[in-house]
């Protein structure tokens, strides 16, 4: 049984910083393609950050809105997959979601398993 356990969301200021964390189990996941989302009161879904199943570096894609703030990164021998924000801004704040899909890569909403999602608040 697939399951993603997100955690780490909470309520900071301006500024401040937060370390998802997606807990991952029930598939191989160093053959996985992970990716995390966001969606905001009132908004769609998007994508903000990718990461291909290797989890090195140069295998990742960002939002325009948050790159060079957010680092997404996957630790295939604990099968954890993590996400960095830096410099959080009140238009971050939304429930933050990862999902995993064995053959889809990028932004797109199409992966095939999701988790529950985490919250997000950030205050002026």
């Amino acid at each position: 049984q697939v399951q993603l356990v997100e955690s780490g969301g909470d309520s900071v200021q301006t500024g401040g910083s937060l370390r998802l964390s997606c807990a991952a189990s029930g598939f191989p996941f160093s053959r996985y393609y992970m990716a995390w989302f966001r969606q905001a009161p009132g908004k769609e879904r998007e994508g903000i950050a990718s990461i291909d199943r290797t989890g090195t570096d140069v295998a990742t894609l960002y939002r325009t809105s948050v790159l060079g703030r957010f680092t997404i990164s996957k630790d295939n021998a604990n099968n954890i997959l993590y996400l960095q924000m830096n410099s959080l801004q009140p238009n971050d704040t939304g429930v933050y979601y990862c999902a995993a899909d064995r053959t889809a890569y990028g932004l797109h909403n199409s992966y095939a398993y999701w988790g529950q999602g985490t919250q997000v608040t950030v205050s002026s």
